[in-house]
């Protein structure tokens, strides 16, 4: 079956909000990173999703047994589950336009700036051409870019940039304090700004991974 969207659920703070329980609830396809299936099954226990992706480490023997037939496995461990279930979807639905990351965020600090380093990272390890991949939460979305872009953002939003690349320069438009001239040398320099117009323009010197957060 082909879909457009498909929602990757990891095993970190259930969503709550309005928004993202729209993305989860709407969702063509949701494929449920190890022990997040029984947060997903909790508040959707008459659907079932595409599949469930990890080292499965974190499910009851029962749960295996009942979904065994959407269980995919994979044992290494350089990467973490919420990557594992990005590699199956791309390799699984190569059509796919749209990956909604769920639950990637909250209960420890440590996952959640992993996987919002790894976010940055895809951009490098797939080969997600123009697939829109963003990370949502109770509290906002993140996505990466990698070069000059005008972002529809709305005026009035919260609005941080991270860049891990010291050798980036950025010109902005439509920020409330410009990134014209910031040295990113650590993750805090470009945060904490608001969208001053309905169209944030960024300018790269040089294409580079850069993550973006909004509320």
């Amino acid at each position: 079956m082909k879909m457009n969207s498909v929602v990757i659920l990891c095993d970190g703070a259930f969503p709550t909000e309005p928004y993202p329980l729209y993305l989860l609830d709407s969702a063509e396809g949701v494929v449920c990173c190890d022990g997040a299936l029984v947060k997903y099954l909790e508040h959707f226990p008459d659907r079932t999703p595409l599949a469930v992706v990890g080292d499965m480490d974190s499910l009851p023997s029962e749960v295996k047994e009942q979904f065994s037939g959407i269980l995919f496995p994979e044992s290494e461990q350089d990467y973490n589950d919420m990557t594992k279930a990005m590699r199956w979807v791309l390799r699984e639905h190569p059509e796919v336009q749209e990956i909604v990351i769920l639950g990637a965020t909250g209960l420890r600090e440590d996952h959640t700036i992993g996987n919002l380093g790894l976010l940055m990272e895809y951009t490098r390890l797939f080969d997600l051409a123009d697939r829109k991949v963003s990370m949502v939460s109770d509290y906002g979305t993140a996505f990466a870019i990698t070069d000059s872009c005008d972002l529809h953002l709305g005026e009035g939003r919260r609005f941080s940039f991270f860049s891990a690349d010291n050798s980036l320069k950025v010109q902005s438009k439509g920020l409330q304090w410009p990134l014209d001239g910031v040295v990113f040398d650590a993750w805090w320099k470009a945060t904490l700004n608001r969208t001053t117009e309905p169209i944030v323009s960024l300018t790269f010197n040089h294409p580079s991974a850069a993550l973006v957060m909004v509320d």
